[in-house]
């Protein structure tokens, strides 16, 4: 009787484990699904999309080459299922995906093929991103601020592109503003802190100088940054607690108006600022015949790049001899945007004692706060020549003979040119002789290095005797040419640059004092003391000048 009993509690319990067994295998039949968590987001907002296969699965996912026409997959995690519930068994794997819409729209995530199932299309309609930001709803979101409405060509319009975030975000990746028919530069950024509707967001600004090559339309684009929100978790191979963000800022459009019909100036300079400062090696009241001065003129333009400023007029005035340096060219960013400087240098040489004045330099502009025509102009300038003048022959009436005592100065003057003529003739005659020994003494020598250690001596006073003067517009060029002596291999056409590559504390430090002194709107007073010192530490980081030294030196200053 037991074991009957028992026999029939077997056989009952045999009969549920196949039921059960049939049941799940009923459970397992194919299907492909696809859902997201809502149909209506904005152009700056991300949907979830979860697509789930039921049954057996053997690795692969479903192709999502057409999703990527519209949408940007910001982040996809994929899970595989088992699972019992109320006697049913249940596999499946399940693909969740998050993605920002491409553009604006009634945009479709299309129909998945895998293992031959097929879900259905989902319609997700992309509206504009709200014109106001809302600080209470969104955590995180892009601002786009244009200083003007309205510009004339090539005038600075500034650009603030701002993240705003009430939530912790890191890796940010910022997409730089490019701007079709105009130049783009980036001037200045900024972290701080503002409250929105009484909630302190935390602000990354970035801000650009746009600079429009034509009149008309001038778009600014759409900027898409992404980040990681949630905290970075050093131990964790996925950071699953983190969530990937795209924010997408909204486009602009700004009217450029043409140069005016009034404008009467040579060069079309439009600018918040303009001015012409000159300054002198030295003391101008001590200028004597034949002993070179130099004149250094800077035009300084704010909202103007350097390559926009125009040269200055040449000097020509009857018994001065000019040479004029190569102009340089520097560019000042900073909040306000650029700030353009050429800077001309003249070494000027009297040939005649006298009163001399040059003349005034006048220079038209477009005042972009006025928005009217206005002219800068450096005044005429007066200097005394002391000295005695280079002798010359004199003029003589035509047909006046000469006196007795004029033939006999002619006399001595052909003797002594003779004289003078084979005295070089000699000498040059022995100067081949030495040149011709000494190459051929090179050459026999490896590797010779040919370095002017005179011109780099020269180079190095004239920089100590631009320290005595004081003037820092003529520190800069001495400290500038000696540079290039020293380092001729250097790429920087400027001090800027320059000090950059060469990455020597006291120099970065000297530029920073000297570029106080000469381009700030008010000129900070020059620590001449201070500038003495730095100078002569630069000075002894110079190397000797031979070959081992330059190879080994000059790697680690591009490196």
């Amino acid at each position: 009787m037991i074991n009957s009993v028992f026999s029939q509690l077997g056989l009952y319990h045999l009969f549920f484990f196949l039921l059960l067994l049939g049941g799940s295998n009923l459970s397992f039949a194919s299907d492909l699904t696809a859902t997201v968590d809502r149909n209506k987001i904005g152009i700056d907002e991300t949907v979830n999309l979860r697509v789930r296969y039921s049954g057996d699965e053997n690795g692969g996912q479903p192709d999502l080459e057409q999703l990527e026409q519209d949408f940007d997959i910001l982040s996809r995690q994929q899970s595989n299922q088992y699972r019992v519930i109320n006697g049913r068994a249940e596999s499946f794997v399940e693909w969740t995906l998050t993605l920002a819409p491409k553009r604006e729209g009634k945009l479709f995530i299309p129909s998945f093929h895998y293992k031959g199932q097929v879900s259905d299309a989902i319609p997700v309609t992309v509206s504009e991103a709200g014109n106001t930001p809302d600080g209470t709803n969104r955590k995180a979101f892009l601002e786009i601020e244009l200083d003007k409405d309205k510009a004339y060509v090539q005038e600075q319009i500034l650009v603030k592109v701002r993240l705003y975030t009430t939530i912790g975000l890191h890796d940010i990746a910022t997409e730089p503003l490019q701007v079709a028919g105009a130049h783009v530069e980036k001037v200045d950024e900024q972290r701080y802190e503002r409250k929105l509707d009484g909630i302190s967001h935390a602000v990354y600004e970035l801000t650009y100088a746009v600079f429009p090559d034509s009149s008309g339309q001038l778009s600014i684009p759409a900027l898409t940054y992404v980040a990681i929100a949630g905290r970075r978790d050093p131990f964790s191979l996925f950071n699953r607690n983190s969530q990937r963000l795209r924010l997408r800022s909204q486009a602009k459009t700004i009217e450029v108006l043409p140069k005016p019909d009034s404008y009467s100036g040579i060069d079309w300079l439009p600018a918040a600022s303009l001015g012409i400062v000159q300054s002198w090696s030295q003391d101008p009241d001590t200028f004597t015949v034949g002993e070179p001065i130099t004149r250094i003129l800077t035009i300084r333009a704010e909202g103007l790049r350097a390559a926009q400023l125009p040269p200055l007029p040449k000097l020509d005035v009857e018994g001065l001899k000019t040479y004029p340096d190569q102009p340089q060219q520097e560019d000042q960013v900073g909040p306000n945007g650029v700030t353009g400087s050429r800077i001309e240098t003249t070494a000027i040489v009297a040939t005649q004692p006298g009163d001399y004045q040059l003349p005034a330099i006048t220079v038209t502009w477009w005042d972009t706060k006025s928005k009217k025509q206005r002219a800068t102009q450096l005044p005429a300038f007066r200097f005394n020549v002391s000295g005695t003048a280079a002798t010359s022959p004199q003029n003589q009436e035509p047909g006046q003979l000469p006196s007795p005592a004029s033939n006999t100065t002619s006399l001595e003057i052909q003797d002594y040119f003779w004289r003078n003529l084979a005295i070089a003739a000699i000498a040059s005659h022995l100067l081949w002789v030495i040149y011709f020994y000494r190459t051929r003494w090179n050459s026999h020598r490896p590797n010779s290095h040919q370095t002017p250690r005179n011109t780099a001596a020269q180079r190095e006073s004239a920089l100590r005797r631009a320290v005595d003067s004081g003037t820092p517009l003529y520190i800069q060029k001495a400290l500038l040419d000696w540079i290039h002596v020293r380092w001729p291999q250097l790429r920087g056409s400027n001090l800027t640059e320059s000090t950059q590559q060469l990455a020597f504390e006291e120099l970065e430090e000297l530029h920073g004092l000297l570029s106080a002194a000469i381009y700030q709107e008010q000129p900070r007073p020059l620590n001449q003391q201070k500038v003495k010192v730095l100078v002569e530490r630069l000075l002894e980081k110079q190397l000797p000048f031979s070959e081992s030294t330059e190879e080994e030196s000059l790697p680690k200053l591009f490196t």
